[in-house]
């Protein structure tokens, strides 16, 4: 198990490169990938959500996607509650920094082409739950933490960005069984499909524009990393596995909870003014260390699932 999800991860590590190469390269340009990042949140990320629902209703599969979101939203949470107790010695633009880089993973770009590589479509349907949870906190509990400011929150925000569209469009589709044309739904999975040659592309560029061996030498970043891939992901699979969670939900779960740092902690950073090349260290670090640590825990996971 361990050689096939390492082989998977392999091919997203391959398709970085390449993003590596390219940045390096100058063939892609930070607008460039500014414009590519625009499409995967805008209209990629929701047709991969609307895409895992197109299914027959079943009152089993919607147990599971219910079960899937309570297991994300209680894991997330848990997360910020053991957040609010580390790094508090850091200065406020650090400490906000690093408390929101060790909750949010990049359970979007990272996880999904996982997920679906390694668990199929169930898989999938479960890592789109684990999203829009991630969406609804992100916009909610996390730049009301990362600002400092609750006159940033914008309810309007949370209701309207497209991971949530995509899951009531998908979740509506699912539970009344409404057929799509062959017109719509094919353009639907042909734009879903660049959900793993994209992000990857994406995550190189950025790897190509940051410097490793400096975020290496920052112990709060290190120390982030640690929690980030290694401490919560166990801790969930320990707390998951306690209360009989098994099967493909729990492997899910786990490849959502030991992806790296999201990337919108860099874009939050800068729009409120915190540490910015600290959330730059932290995303680039704990995306080139997950390539190693994320076969270790799926491998885990699948053996006690």
């Amino acid at each position: 198990m361990f050689l096939t999800v390492l082989e998977q991860v392999a091919i997203l590590f391959i398709l970085i490169g390449i993003g590596y190469l390219l940045g390096k390269g100058k063939i892609i340009a930070e607008t460039g990938a500014k414009q590519m990042t625009d499409i995967c949140l805008l209209i990629v990320t929701p047709c991969v959500v609307i895409k895992s629902f197109l299914r027959p209703f079943s009152t089993q599969i919607l147990k599971a996607v219910l079960t899937s979101f309570l297991l994300a939203f209680f894991t997330q949470v848990f997360f910020i509650l053991c957040s609010r107790f580390l790094f508090r010695d850091r200065k406020e633009a650090s400490r906000r920094v690093l408390q929101f880089g060790i909750v949010f993973s990049n359970c979007g770009f990272m996880s999904l082409p996982l997920q679906e590589q390694v668990l199929g479509e169930e898989g999938l349907l479960y890592g789109a739950s684990f999203v829009a949870i991630f969406n609804l906190l992100v916009w909610s509990y996390g730049i009301l933490h990362i600002s400092g400011d609750p006159s940033f929150f914008r309810p309007k925000k949370l209701i309207l960005n497209p991971g949530i569209i995509g899951l009531v469009i998908g979740f509506s589709l699912f539970v009344f069984s409404i057929p799509l044309p062959s017109f719509v739904q094919t353009p639907i999975v042909s734009l879903a499909a660049l959900n793993t040659p994209l992000p990857m592309l994406i995550i190189g560029y950025h790897l190509a524009n940051s410097d490793i061996v400096k975020s290496a030498k920052d112990s709060a970043c290190l120390l982030s990393v640690l929690w980030r891939l290694i401490i919560f992901p166990l801790l969930a699979l320990f707390g998951m596995y306690c209360c009989q969670v098994r099967g493909n939900l729990l492997v899910s779960t786990i490849i959502s909870c030991s992806a790296p740092t999201a990337a919108i902690t860099t874009m939050f950073a800068s729009r409120f003014q915190k540490d910015v090349e600290l959330s730059v260290s932290m995303v680039s670090l704990s995306t080139l260390v997950s390539l190693f640590t994320m076969p270790l825990l799926v491998t885990l996971a699948k053996y006690l699932a």
